[in-house]
């Protein structure tokens, strides 16, 4: 199961006189990923190195270092750490040791690995879209039985008669909130896909 991030999160470290900080974050697009990137780039930095990861799409830099050696090991501990929806941008300034084509793709990719395992993390669940209308007086029991399913109400329509939800649940547990829903109306509320 995918996780991606619940907030922001920060690892530091030095290796060989370099100072490497890491920075990872949430995105739900590849413009939030850019965004990130360009907030937190430091230009008095030597390299501003990053990867992220959306769905199937993903992008990776190097900025100056030797190719592979940065982007790509920062992608891969995206990918280990079992992540989507997650932008990772490491900078570094370098401390006058060299650290080798090896060495580097550890640093990054390490550092890239620590931050995302300390990193607050939450479960991504693929949900479904559903519709259904209630009275008035249903409203907060059928809101509290789509939270307690692990769902969420993307709109609510006011009509004459009641209101018109737009729903998104998880598959798992669409069975069992259509016969909560039921028992709470006396069989009147159904969930349309």
């Amino acid at each position: 199961m995918p996780f991606t991030l619940s907030g922001f999160c920060e690892y530091r470290e030095e290796i060989r006189k370099s100072r490497f900080i890491t920075l990872a974050a949430p995105i739900s697009s590849p413009a939030d990923a850019q965004a990130f990137i360009e907030q937190h780039s430091d230009l008095n930095a030597t390299h501003n190195c990053w990867a992220w990861k959306l769905g199937d799409q993903y992008r990776s830099t190097d900025d100056g270092e030797p190719g592979g050696t940065a982007g790509r090991p920062i992608l891969a501990a995206i990918e280990a750490q079992d992540c989507d929806q997650v932008a990772v941008l490491v900078i570094r300034w370098y401390g006058g040791i060299q650290l080798g084509t090896g060495g580097l793709a550890r640093a990054y990719g390490g550092g890239a690995n620590k931050c995302l395992q300390a990193a607050p993390k939450v479960e991504l669940i693929s949900r479904v879209a559903l519709s259904c209308a209630c009275a008035f007086a249903e409203l907060a029991l059928v809101k509290l039985r789509v939270a307690e399913a692990g769902g969420l109400i993307v709109e609510e329509h006011f009509t004459a008669n009641g209101v018109e939800l737009q729903l998104a649940v998880g598959e798992a547990r669409i069975g069992t909130l259509q016969s909560q829903l039921a028992d709470l109306s006396r069989g009147r509320i159904l969930l349309q896909h």
